[in-house]
């Protein structure tokens, strides 16, 4: 039997996870770290990760990647909130920062070491 596709191959990949009960729910990210302004790139990326969770009734997140506060500026964090907004892709599963995992991932390292 040959297998039916939307000719979006994400969309087949959760369609197809969806239907083995692989997953139930879809949850989605826009990960951008806020050192400048979005480009059409991002508004690519922000459109396939938004519409996908819009489609299969699931979540969207914005996780700033703020590793690097040499580069990074609050005016780009609100710029790119902003802009998310302005593109119609406002985050249903909250505003996140990469910086409020710090911890966790400074005590998984010494987990992995020891």
């Amino acid at each position: 039997m040959e297998e039916k596709t939307t000719g979006n191959f994400i969309h087949d990949i959760i369609d197809a996870d969806l239907a083995a009960g692989v997953n139930d729910t879809v949850h989605t990210r826009f990960p951008p770290e806020p050192n400048g302004y979005l480009h059409i790139g991002s508004a690519k990326a922000i459109y396939i990760s938004s519409s996908t969770a819009k489609k299969y009734g699931g979540l969207f997140n914005l996780r700033y990647d703020d590793t690097n506060p040499e580069k990074e500026d609050d005016e780009y964090v609100k710029s790119i909130y902003e802009d998310m907004c302005w593109l119609g892709a406002e985050p249903t599963g909250g505003v996140f920062f990469g910086s409020d995992y710090f911890d966790k991932c400074y005590e998984f390292a010494v987990k992995l070491i020891k």
